[in-house]
């Protein structure tokens, strides 16, 4: 079971969601916040798996409450459910460690899957986001030596960061690359300290607009 945490201060959204998610066998709203310190303190008393969060919302936005609840609790999976499409906001996200970024508009069975999908470990990026960041100037770190770090990986953990911009989760890896589960968890964690990264989004983006492996 998929424990679900909604933070947004529109009584109506949340409710729409609640009513879409109690239809999911898998998936159940344990708490619901309306702003970003009660959200601070409902994740510590819950304990979330996934956290879908809005952005625009009192005391703390959600980029902020990202952060600060990726910084105690990594594994914790955050979805941005967002009506910004904005590339400021959406790079800001990642940076702090959002595990997808989905717009309102997205349909509401997208949504469901998409809770699903960052439960699981895999990374959601919202179709007309993932066509905009390809052309992003800035880059997820700045500042950086990209070739440097590029060079600290390897073979294996490029061949892994490749499956990860596919969009693959732990299990498929694995079978791909015919390794373990667990070595796959052991190239993922060096990939994310060697290139400086939070979450698999942020190293989908980092990878892509660095270069770092083939797009075909």
């Amino acid at each position: 079971m998929i424990k679900l945490m909604l933070v947004d201060d529109h009584a109506v959204l949340r409710d729409g969601l609640k009513n879409i998610v109690g239809m999911e066998s898998d998936i159940q709203v344990v708490c619901e916040a309306v702003n970003g310190i009660e959200a601070l303190g409902k994740v510590e008393e819950f304990k979330p798996d996934v956290i879908l969060m809005d952005i625009n919302i009192p005391e703390r936005n959600g980029i902020e409450v990202t952060g600060l609840i990726k910084g105690i609790y990594p594994s914790i999976k955050i979805l941005i459910l967002t009506m910004y499409n904005h590339e400021e906001y959406f790079l800001s996200a990642i940076r702090q460690g959002a595990d997808g970024y989905l717009l309102k508009d997205a349909p509401s069975d997208h949504v469901v899957d998409a809770i699903r999908a960052v439960a699981k470990g895999q990374s959601v990026i919202h179709p007309s986001m993932t066509k905009k960041f390809l052309n992003f100037s800035s880059p997820i770190k700045e500042n950086v030596a990209v070739e440097k770090k590029e060079s600290l990986l390897t073979e294996r953990e490029k061949d892994v960061l490749l499956c990860l911009v596919k969009g693959m989760n732990n299990k498929e890896i694995a079978q791909n690359l015919f390794i373990s589960d667990k070595t796959v968890k052991i190239h993922v964690s060096n990939i994310f300290k060697k290139l400086e990264v939070k979450s698999r989004s942020q190293v989908v983006i980092y990878a892509v607009q660095n270069q770092l492996v083939p797009l075909s």
